[in-house]
C-alpha cells in the first residue's frame, strides 16, 4: 500500500517536471508563430516563477485545510489547464494569462509532496524523488521536438503534455482512499516526532540572528546563481543553438533534453556516491565539471562539442543542489538550520525567476551569442562564493579546536 502510494507520488513529480522546460525548448517556434520578442520568454518564465512562489508560501496553510491529496489533485488539474491554455492561446497576451495559473499549480504540487514525503518517507525516497523531477524534465523537450519536427505544431506538444496531466489528475483522484489508509497507519507515531522537533526548533531558533552567521551569505550567494544557472540554461539554451549555432529547433530542443537528462541521471548517481564522497567534495566537483562544460559553449569549437557542454552543465549541476541543503546544518548547526534553510530556498527562487531575464534582456539588445559568456560568469561566482564559505567554516573550525 505504501508503495502503491509512492509510485503515484513519483508519477507526479514526473508530471511536475515535464512542463518546466517546454517553453525554453518551443520559445525560438513560438517566438516566430506570434509574432513575440526576444526577452518575452524571460517575462514569461517570471511570470511563472511567482506563482509559484506565491504559492509555495501559501500552500501551508492550503494544505492544512484540504490535505494533501486534494491540493495535489487540485494543482496538477491547474496546470493541465493551463497548458491547454497555451494550446489554444492566439497571442501573447493569452500566454502571459495562462502563465498564472501554470505558476500556481507547480508551486503547489512541489511544496505539498515535499512535504508529505519528508514526514510519511526515509531520506533516500526524497533523494530519488527530485531525480523523477528530472525524468519529466527531459522527457518534455523530446516530446516537444516530436511536434515541431518540420511541422512548427509546438501547441500540440502543449496539447499531448496537458493531456499528460489531466490523466495524471484522474489518477491522483482515485487514489484519494489511499493516501487516508497511509496516513492512518503512520499518524500516531508521525505525530509523536512532529511535536517533538517543533518543540527543539523553536527552543533553539529562538532570539538567534542567522544573517549574522558566517559565511551564510555566501550560502546564498551560492543558491541564487545555481538556480540562476539552472533556469537559465534550461529556458535560453534552445534559442541559442537554433541562432548561432544554426540548428533546427527540433534538434536543439533534443540537445537541451539531453542538458536535462544529464541533471537526472546525475541525481540518480549522486545518491550512490555520497556513501564514500562528502557533500562538499561533490559540491565543488560539481561546480568545476560544469564551469568546464560552459566554457566547451564558449570556445569556438565544432557543433558537437557544444553538445558536450550542455550535458557537461547538466551532470555538473546534479549534485549542488541536494548536496548544498543537506550540507546546512553541517555548516550552520542544527540551532539555525531551519531558518538559514527558509532563506536559501527563498534566494534560489530569486536566482530562478530574475537571472534568466536578465540574458534576455541583454540579449534582446545585443544577440543572444552572450549566452555561454553569462553562464561562465554565473557559475564562477557560485564557484568564488562557495570556496569563499569553505575558507571561513575551515578558520571557524580551527578556531573551535584551539579554543
Amino acid at each position: 500500500m505504501t508503495l502503491l502510494l509512492l509510485l503515484v507520488i513519483y508519477l507526479a513529480f514526473i508530471s511536475l517536471g515535464l512542463p518546466d522546460p517546454l517553453l525554453g525548448a518551443a520559445w525560438p517556434v513560438i517566438q516566430e508563430d506570434i509574432e513575440a520578442p526576444l526577452e518575452a520568454a524571460g517575462y514569461l518564465f517570471m511570470i511563472i516563477s511567482a506563482g509559484t512562489i506565491i504559492s509555495s508560501l501559501l500552500s501551508g496553510r492550503v494544505i492544512k485545510r484540504f490535505g494533501t491529496e486534494k491540493v495535489t489533485f487540485a494543482s496538477v488539474l491547474l496546470t493541465a489547464g493551463a497548458l491547454l491554455g497555451f494550446y489554444f492561446a492566439p497571442s501573447i497576451i493569452w500566454l502571459v494569462l495562462f502563465a498564472i495559473p501554470l505558476g500556481l499549480g507547480a508551486g503547489a504540487v512541489d511544496t505539498a509532496l515535499n512535504d508529505y514525503v519528508a514526514l510519511h518517507y526515509k531520506a533516500h525516497h526524497m533523494s530519488w524523488l527530485h531525480s523523477f523531477w528530472g525524468v519529466g524534465a527531459t522527457l518534455g523537450p523530446i516530446i516537444m521536438a516530436q511536434f515541431i519536427t518540420g511541422q512548427q505544431a509546438w501547441r500540440n506538444g502543449y496539447l499531448t503534455i496537458a493531456g499528460i496531466q489531466f490523466a495524471l489528475a484522474t489518477i491522483l483522484f482515485f487514489s484519494f482512499p489511499l493516501w487516508k489508509r497511509v496516513a492512518q497507519n503512520r499518524s500516531r507515531t508521525l505525530n509523536e516526532t512532529t511535536e517533538e522537533i517543533h518543540n527543539e526548533v523553536h527552543e533553539n531558533t529562538k532570539h538567534t540572528k542567522p544573517l549574522q552567521i558566517k559565511g551564510v551569505k555566501f550560502a546564498l550567494l551560492s543558491f541564487l546563481f545555481y538556480c540562476g544557472v539552472e533556469t537559465t540554461v534550461g529556458l535560453w539554451g534552445s534559442s541559442f543553438l537554433v541562432n548561432v549555432k544554426e540548428l533546427s529547433a527540433s534538434s536543439a530542443a533534443q540537445w537541451v533534453s539531453l542538458y536535462w537528462g544529464g541533471l537526472t541521471v546525475g541525481r540518480f548517481v549522486t545518491g550512490f556516491v555520497t556513501f564514500k564522497w562528502s557533500n562538499r567534495i561533490l559540491i565543488r566537483i560539481g561546480q568545476i565539471i560544469a564551469l568546464v562544460g560552459a566554457v566547451l559553449l564558449v570556445l569556438p569549437f565544432p557543433t558537437t562539442f557544444s553538445l558536450a557542454g550542455f550535458i557537461m552543465i547538466g551532470f555538473g549541476l546534479a549534485p549542488i543542489f541536494p548536496c548544498m541543503l543537506h550540507e546546512t546544518p553541517t555548516r550552520f548547526g542544527k540551532t539555525h538550520s531551519q531558518t538559514i534553510m527558509g532563506y536559501q530556498m527563498a534566494l534560489a527562487y530569486t536566482g530562478s525567476t530574475f537571472l534568466p531575464p536578465i540574458l534576455g534582456m541583454i540579449a534582446s539588445h545585443s544577440t543572444i551569442a552572450i549566452f555561454p559568456f553569462l553562464i561562465v560568469i554565473y557559475i564562477a561566482i557560485m564557484l568564488l562564493c562557495s570556496e569563499q564559505l569553505n575558507r571561513l567554516l575551515g578558520k571557524k573550525k580551527l578556531v573551535s579546536k584551539e579554543i
